[in-house]
């Protein structure tokens, strides 16, 4: 297998996920926007994983290494690779597929539960809650056929498909204890009091538990998108 990273800022790493890859002897390579915005050919890619940071898929004009990674991973859909987008990397799905991407009511930044759809029987393996870490200000509206896979009681869309091997991630699955310290440190001035965020006492009062059962939901989402059909 050969993954490619999408990664925007130094401090939002691919945490858990990097035990799957290694798992599963995966060639990773990645583009580090924050340093080239390099992008490679798609031959050869079997997955792509957009990551977070705390810039808008709208800001185009400031950042315009944004319209390629779009068209990046509007070929690839195309293409039939698959890929996985968490936090602004689902975002960035939903922007290049032409759905809208624009602040949400409220941030939600913190451990909240979020619920799987009662509709979304049989595609990915989602539990029916779970307790997840969240960090976002933003949302968007599904792509034209996205199936609409979980919400939380902040956010409507936090997960949806476009068939089976296109997945978008509004919360972090891939957090660990150190990928967590790191945000923290990077993006501790986020920590506006507010409904859905939590305070960086609150944030850090966790047990292995929540990481250990995050990294096994990764890892079935994973095995879910790129199994062999």
């Amino acid at each position: 297998m050969r993954a490619h990273v999408l990664q925007h800022v130094p401090f939002e790493g691919i945490g858990s996920i990097a035990d799957w890859l290694e798992a599963r002897d995966a060639t990773v390579t990645t583009t580090r926007f924050h340093e080239s915005p390099d992008l490679p050919a798609l031959d050869g890619i079997d997955l792509i994983i957009a990551m977070g940071g705390p810039m808008s898929v709208n800001d185009e004009e400031t950042l315009p290494w944004l319209v390629a990674e779009k068209s990046f991973l509007r070929a690839a859909i195309d293409q039939g690779i698959a890929v996985l987008g968490i936090c602004l990397g689902a975002q960035l799905i939903a922007s290049a597929c032409g759905a809208k991407v624009y602040p949400g009511r409220q941030r939600e930044i913190g451990w909240f539960p979020i619920e799987k759809v009662s509709n979304a029987e049989n595609t990915f393996p989602f539990p029916s809650s779970a307790r997840v870490l969240h960090w976002h200000g933003e949302t968007f509206d599904l792509p034209a056929g996205a199936e609409h896979l979980a919400r939380s009681a902040a956010c409507e869309h936090q997960a949806f498909a476009l068939g089976g091997r296109v997945l978008g991630l509004q919360f972090h699955p891939e957090v660990t204890r150190e990928s967590l310290a790191t945000m923290l440190e990077h993006s501790r001035e986020d920590l506006v009091p507010g409904e859905f965020v939590q305070s960086e006492a609150e944030i850090l009062t966790t047990d292995a538990g929540d990481f250990t059962r995050l990294a096994g939901l990764t890892a079935a989402l994973l095995d879910h998108l790129t199994a062999d059909r």
